[in-house]
């Protein structure tokens, strides 16, 4: 018996925006995921772009309808890329590596889905999350990070100030992080770069 869980997880915050487990792997489970996600997170006005694997269940007519009339841009794996988006597969590999995932599989799906939810809580609201400075994905996805950070950056220069032997150089790095790509072309980040000297 095998059970599928469904991720949907902001690329940029980090935050796992919809997740689910089913029994079988299909288009409507995918929709029913997707369409929850975009509900909670009050997308429907500003549809966002979706980029999946090149599984039947999220390739399927059912669900590239759905798309359709969401106004959702789709993007899919390279072909035989199996690991073509690192958050996906670092988020995977989070939920397997947590002391309490069970490692004999869950006595039911009630279970997984129960486990699924502490994980989606603590991954959301407790991780520090290293992609993005060591805030939790929802004080990014919040906007809140910026604050975090430069009041980490006084804190640490405070107690720099006050003991500076315990340093060897420099506070940590409590610069917020910028855009965030998904298997970026060269071309598309020199532009960025170009924009964001321009800026400054």
């Amino acid at each position: 018996m095998f059970y599928y869980l469904y991720f949907i997880v902001d690329v940029y915050s980090r935050k796992i925006v919809g997740a689910e487990v089913f029994d079988t792997e299909n288009m409507i489970n995918s929709q029913t995921v997707l369409e929850r996600a975009l509900l909670r997170e009050g997308c429907s006005l500003t549809p966002p772009v979706l980029h999946a694997d090149n599984g039947s269940a999220m390739k399927g007519s059912t669900l590239q309808a759905t798309f359709e009339r969401l106004g959702i841009i789709a993007t899919f794996n390279r072909p035989r890329v199996s690991n073509d988006n690192a958050f996906s597969e670092s988020l995977f590999g989070t939920t397997k590596q947590r002391p309490d995932y069970p490692k004999d599989g869950f006595e039911s799906l009630v279970a997984a889905r129960e486990w699924v939810l502490g994980f989606i809580h603590w991954y959301n609201e407790e991780h520090r999350h290293s992609g993005i400075q060591f805030v939790t994905p929802v004080s990014r996805h919040a906007g809140n990070d910026v604050e975090i950070l430069q009041r980490r950056a006084e804190i640490l220069q405070a107690a720099k100030a006050r003991n500076p032997g315990r340093w060897s150089g420099d506070i940590r790095n409590c610069e917020p992080v910028g855009p965030v790509w998904l298997n970026p072309d060269r071309e598309s980040i020199e532009t960025v770069k170009e924009l964001a000297s321009a800026a400054s």
